[in-house]
């Protein structure tokens, strides 16, 4: 069958993992986390770039996803024992992000942000972001506005500020704004803290990447060349917003 091929990629080798290893419906044990995410942080930090990961789901598997790279991190993976050379923290406490017409709020432990008083917070928050956290996003929200772009997980993007690059990677980003996962915000203005609503179409593969999962599973190299693509793409795009 056509992913009889990427299952058996998938499978978890020798006994089953209480953190990195989930039981499918068949009764077999597969990786919780691809491999390809694991090798994309190895990479990361043995070129010793500056990043930080940021979790978003609809769904409730943050802190299973999050124990089980904060446990990588430790040197606990049989298969990237050198990740326990990456020192990066690991919050285990998922926040929340929560969309209404009005605002954005995003929380996290006694932190708590909006959009409402100033557009920019959330952006310089998650730009300042240090670690490995996540956040679980308004499903509702998503699913209130006919699972649009309009109702998806909030991303801004300042192209005057070229600091950082923020990529978004999820399996439901399409180009079709009627049909997508990710709400994108640029701050078209220098300094502005009024983000204009942008098309999915300007930031795919700039910002904005839809995983591939066959590939994923197939490549361990898969999202490394997702962020490699990116960062070209992203250096035209700043060129062209000057």
């Amino acid at each position: 069958t056509l992913h009889a091929r990427p299952l058996q990629l998938l499978e978890w080798p020798g006994r089953p993992d209480d953190v990195f290893s989930v039981q499918g419906e068949d009764g077999k044990s597969y990786h919780l986390i691809l491999p390809a995410f694991f090798r994309l942080l190895d990479t990361l930090h043995r070129e010793q770039r500056v990043f930080a990961i940021i979790f978003r789901s609809f769904g409730t598997d943050l802190p299973r996803a999050l124990r089980a790279v904060g446990c990588a991190l430790a040197g606990q993976h049989p298969r990237f024992p050198a990740l326990r050379d990456v020192a990066l923290p690991v919050d285990l406490t998922p926040g929340q992000i929560r969309c209404s017409k009005r605002e954005v709020v995003l929380t996290r432990g006694a932190e708590r942000l909006a959009t409402r008083e100033d557009g920019r917070k959330l952006y310089d928050y998650l730009s300042s972001f240090e670690g490995i956290g996540g956040f679980q996003d308004h499903f509702d929200w998503w699913a209130r506005n006919k699972f649009s772009s309009r109702g998806g997980k909030p991303l801004w993007i300042d192209p005057h500020d070229p600091s950082v690059h923020h990529i978004f990677i999820d399996d439901n980003i399409r180009l079709d704004d009627a049909d997508t996962i990710v709400h994108p915000q640029v701050f078209s203005e220098r300094g502005s803290s009024t983000p204009r609503h942008a098309p999915t179409s300007e930031l795919y593969d700039v910002c904005l990447v839809q995983t591939n999962l066959l590939e994923a599973i197939a490549d361990e190299d898969y999202f490394l060349r997702c962020v490699r693509r990116c960062e070209e793409n992203y250096d035209r795009y700043l060129a062209c917003m000057e």
